[in-house]
């Protein structure tokens, strides 16, 4: 079976650890920003970012002990939001090879798997390529 990638104006690579920098909120953002724009937009996250759509994080962050109360939304779960909100113009793929190495095979079922190898097939299928993080 072919799989055929959506063309789209912006494609994000996301690359290294979310947790280290303003990354994942600056792509958040940025992804945000284009879809209002009425922009189609593509990301990839390869590497540790793998882990920002980990189904094993669940829906909700930890509990917070200085606001127990309050539910805080796992990136997977703010992801699947967008997702869902524009599901004409937003794709999400994850290097299937990076998460396998960092045992993080089961993402949430919206995002897409692809091997590396295929990379450039996204690439062409773009009109923009941002990189974002650690190359």
């Amino acid at each position: 079976m072919v799989f055929a990638v959506r063309h789209t104006d912006v494609m994000l690579k996301l690359l290294g650890t979310p947790h280290q920098s303003d990354l994942v909120t600056s792509a958040l953002r940025l992804a945000q920003a284009l879809l209002d724009e009425g922009a189609a937009v593509q990301v990839w996250a390869c590497g540790d970012a793998t882990a920002l759509t980990c189904a094993a994080f669940g829906d909700s962050k930890p509990v917070n002990v200085a606001e127990r109360t309050v539910d805080h939304p796992s990136t997977g779960t703010v992801i699947r939001e967008l997702l869902t909100a524009y599901p004409d113009r937003l794709d999400w793929y994850v290097c299937r090879f990076c998460c396998a190495e960092r045992g993080r095979s089961e993402q949430i079922s919206e995002v897409v798997k692809r091997p590396p190898s295929q990379f450039w097939q996204h690439v062409r299928a773009t009109d923009k390529v941002v990189a974002m993080g650690v190359c």
